[in-house]
């Protein structure tokens, strides 16, 4: 695999070693001892999620409070996204500030997403799945949420065609 930095500390673009050939192709999309190594901490993930969206639907920008914060590691596995991580780690040198990258089935992916971010995505494609492992369990009483278009972050979405949930709608 080759980790890609991007412009915040810990955030990383995973991209897997792909093997292909007239039948289709092969990737490991997750190794517990070399993600370890990766991201130099240990990590153990508890909960795998599948979310399944249409076009524009934007979910995010979504996160859980200490203790229940979580990390994510995230990947496409049909269509595209738009994914974000926002900074909202007190003291942090990065706070406020975000980054972003396209995931989709055809590039593979993977964004690792630290404790201590929002996180969102916007669905390019007709639909996308999206995939992603877990540190922490959901928690209701710890779930926090932060408006795609907060003008304090400035996150740039590369659509305004945008489909929201009420409870996405309402922060």
């Amino acid at each position: 695999m080759k980790i890609i930095k991007t412009g915040i500390n810990d955030v990383l673009i995973i991209k897997p070693n792909i093997h292909s050939d007239k039948r289709g192709f092969f990737f490991e999309s997750f190794n517990q001892n070399e993600f370890c190594k990766t991201v130099n901490r240990d990590i153990e993930f508890v909960q795998d999620n599948h979310s399944v969206s249409s076009k524009n639907v934007l979910r995010g920008m979504h996160f859980q409070k200490s203790p229940m914060a979580q990390a994510k590691l995230v990947r496409v596995v049909v269509g595209e996204v738009y994914d974000v991580a926002l900074d909202i780690r007190d003291g942090s040198e990065t706070f406020g500030q975000w980054v972003s990258q396209k995931l989709s089935a055809e590039n593979k992916y993977q964004l690792w997403i630290p404790e201590g971010f929002a996180h969102g995505f916007l669905t390019l494609s007709d639909e996308a799945h999206l995939l992603y492992k877990v540190t922490n369990y959901y928690s209701k009483d710890h779930e926090q949420l932060i408006r795609y278009d907060d003008p304090k972050f400035k996150i740039s979405w590369p659509s305004t065609n945008i489909i929201l949930s009420d409870k996405d709608e309402g922060h």
